[in-house]
């Protein structure tokens, strides 16, 4: 049977989108993707941010096995960044956080909030160097902090108003992310 120039297109079709979709080929494009089309992301307007009043939620620090409750956080700058090492968009944005880590890891709270077992993340910072502050929720986060999509990070100020909530991949080295924490951190 002789194949049409038609009929090679689609299977030419088929078979790139088998390769992007199941294998590792497919993963790396979709980081790369994901990191050419990620911007700063948006600060919230004043008027519409809305205020995280429930601060009880513990997580657990998967590096000592230690329970770290947000109630700790009250009346600081918090970045809570909920993510998983399968997780395209996250991957992606990681570099980034890990630059803001380094460069405000001493001057605001950060959360990185996964469901993943410890072995499966310290195997992930081990291989991309990664040194962030990695936690597992005990409970369920307080409502406000929600998301059925990953990655979702907040940016949160000392009176507990959210001032960026960003669900996909951004670019958080960024310098209006970094003077909006700057003026976080002056008030």
């Amino acid at each position: 049977m002789k194949l049409t120039k038609n009929q090679i297109s689609n299977l030419a079709l088929l078979l790139f989108i088998g390769i992007f979709l199941f294998t590792p080929v497919g993963a790396t494009i979709k980081i790369w993707a994901n990191r050419i089309i990620a911007f700063s992301p948006s600060v919230v307007s004043e008027d519409k941010r809305e205020v995280l009043t429930n601060y009880n939620w513990t997580i657990k620090d998967l590096t000592n096995n230690v329970d770290y409750n947000l109630n700790s956080a009250k009346g600081k700058v918090v970045l809570i960044n909920f993510w998983a090492t399968w997780c395209p968009p996250c991957i992606a944005e990681m570099p980034d956080l890990q630059k803001l880590y380094d460069e405000y890891g001493d001057k605001i709270v950060f959360l990185f909030v996964t469901n993943e077992n410890a072995k499966t993340v310290n195997t992930f910072f081990n291989k991309n160097g990664y040194k962030l502050p990695v936690y597992q929720s005990r409970k369920k986060a307080p409502e406000i902090l929600f998301s059925r999509s990953i990655p979702t990070t907040y940016l949160i100020d000392k009176e507990g108003k959210i001032v960026i909530e960003k669900t996909g991949a951004a670019d958080w080295d960024s310098k209006k992310v970094k003077d909006q924490i700057d003026l976080l951190l002056s008030k």
